[in-house]
């Protein structure tokens, strides 16, 4: 997933999108401890995801958040 096709996703389908990956982080390091897991490296890939996601939300809604206080002023 590019960072560009998740900046032209709705704030519905980041919080679907951040469920998912958290669900598959949570699988991959369960796999990582039993020694399942051959490519450790996924579960820094998912890590990276979700901070794009996270990072997109928080301005998202900060842009709404200024947008009212000027239109309040």
């Amino acid at each position: 997933m590019d960072f560009k096709d998740l900046q032209n996703s709705t704030e519905k389908e980041l919080h679907d999108l951040l469920i998912e990956k958290r669900e598959e982080l949570r699988e991959l390091k369960f796999k990582a401890r039993e020694n399942q897991l051959k490519n450790v490296r996924e579960i820094r890939k998912v890590r990276k995801v979700i901070a794009q996601v996270l990072t997109l939300l928080n301005t998202k809604s900060g842009s709404a958040k200024v947008l009212v206080d000027e239109k309040t002023k």
